[in-house]
């Protein structure tokens, strides 16, 4: 089952822009060793956008070669074209993705028929099962209550990344709930808030620089220690909010190179961070750091 902490993988670069491989391979086996229970490439973290086809399939086979089903691995494979994200999704399932995350349409937004019938498409092309993916305010789009639950009954659409941060929304979406669809939170923020109505575990940005902290809120949360959890959660709640100070992934890949992983920059239209906000970012790490230690 899929629960827990899953990390939304940056896509490490080399300083000339191309994609860095072998440090992507020892991201993978740093989550690997450090209690993460999940793993997502190509997401919104991943600069998925700016990836070629080439290089997005180039990580998926890394990812599967190296992860080995120790973990689940989730591919991101949406699209605002439906018969272009269908083949995505079809194309990854068959490289070994054991789950599809796929995001609302953006930019030609549609109605909730097309909406319900685009995500069906997506499904039923499919080989493994597909997970959705709510964050309007990147898409500009909602995934409505009756359009859900319309989705949460296809047989091979398994749950929703909610990441819209309205907890109202979120009390509705658990309402649907059950053996065969789950609800994960999509905010580093309120990870106890979500699975404290049902959520089974995050999509976590945060657990990029701190996997075993974001496991151990996951894990508390599970086993209805909330105490444990809201504490980590609310020690942590500083640096989880600098971690979009600018545009996800700016600042947790300036965060990964200022603790060392040497994940390289970014694509364009991303940019490095400016320098007010990166020292905002930079202070929280250290005094994160030193919370750590005591």
């Amino acid at each position: 089952m899929l629960k827990g902490s899953i990390v939304a993988l940056v896509t490490p670069f080399y300083e000339d822009g191309r994609v860095n491989y072998k440090k992507f391979v020892e991201l993978l086996e740093f989550h690997l060793s450090h209690k993460t229970d999940g793993i997502v490439v190509l997401g919104t973290t991943g600069e998925a956008s700016t990836l070629t086809q080439k290089e997005a399939e180039e990580l998926i086979l890394l990812s599967v070669n190296t992860i080995q089903k120790r973990v689940p691995l989730i591919v991101g494979a949406g699209s605002n074209d439906t018969v272009k994200a269908t083949q995505l999704a079809k194309r990854y399932s068959e490289l070994g993705a054991d789950y599809i995350l796929s995001i609302t349409p953006y930019y030609n937004k549609t109605n909730e028929n097309g909406l319900i019938h685009h995500f069906q498409s997506i499904a039923d092309h499919c080989s493994c099962p597909v997970i959705l993916y709510n964050v309007p305010s990147r898409t500009g789009m909602n995934i409505s209550i009756s359009a859900l639950e319309v989705l949460s009954k296809h047989p091979n659409i398994c749950g929703i990344k909610e990441a819209s941060g309205n907890i109202s929304y979120a009390t509705e979406v658990a309402t649907l709930i059950n053996d065969n669809f789950i609800l994960l939170s999509g905010n580093d923020d309120i990870i106890v808030p979500m699975m404290s109505i049902g959520a089974v575990g995050v999509i976590s940005v945060f657990a990029n620089i701190y996997p075993i902290e974001t496991h151990e809120i996951c894990k508390n949360c599970l086993e209805h220690n909330f105490a444990a959890a809201l504490k980590i959660q609310l020690e942590s709640l500083p640096l989880m909010q600098s971690l979009f100070l600018e545009t996800n992934p700016i600042p947790v890949k300036e965060a990964l190179n200022h603790l060392g992983f040497a994940v390289g920059g970014y694509r364009l239209p991303l940019y490095s961070m400016s320098p007010n906000a990166k020292v905002k970012l930079i202070e929280q790490i250290d005094m994160y750091e030193e919370k750590l230690r005591k």
